[in-house]
């Protein structure tokens, strides 16, 4: 069975920072990916960032160039760092794992950038 926990989550002026981290616990093998969504009031959740067990990193474009993920295999975390938000960035954000061909969710983090 896999868990998987975000925390880091809050409310955040418009310009600031807010780091978020996924901690993965139980069976965790390779390969795999893990990913961070979002999903705001009253819209389909949507694709934030991927990064595969070797470091690999693909963005979307409503993203890149402000938010950076990373991993620790070590430690199975997945964090989340969040740069010059601003009010659209507003979501709950979900950890997201795919391995084996089957995809794993946390319950998610909220973020509001709101002045």
């Amino acid at each position: 069975q896999v868990q998987l926990v975000e925390s880091g989550g809050g409310l955040v002026q418009p310009g600031g920072s807010l780091r978020l981290s996924c901690a993965a616990s139980g069976t965790i093998f390779s390969p795999n990916v893990m990913a961070w969504y979002r999903q705001a009031p009253g819209k389909e959740r949507e694709w934030v960032a991927t990064i595969t067990k070797s470091g690999s990193t693909n963005y979307a474009d409503s993203v890149k160039g402000r938010f950076t993920i990373s991993r620790d295999n070590a430690k199975n975390t997945v964090p989340l760092q969040m740069n010059r938000l601003n009010p659209e960035d507003t979501a709950v954000y979900y950890c997201y794992l795919m391995q084996g061909a089957r995809p794993y969710w946390g319950q998610g983090t909220q973020v509001t950038v709101s002045s």
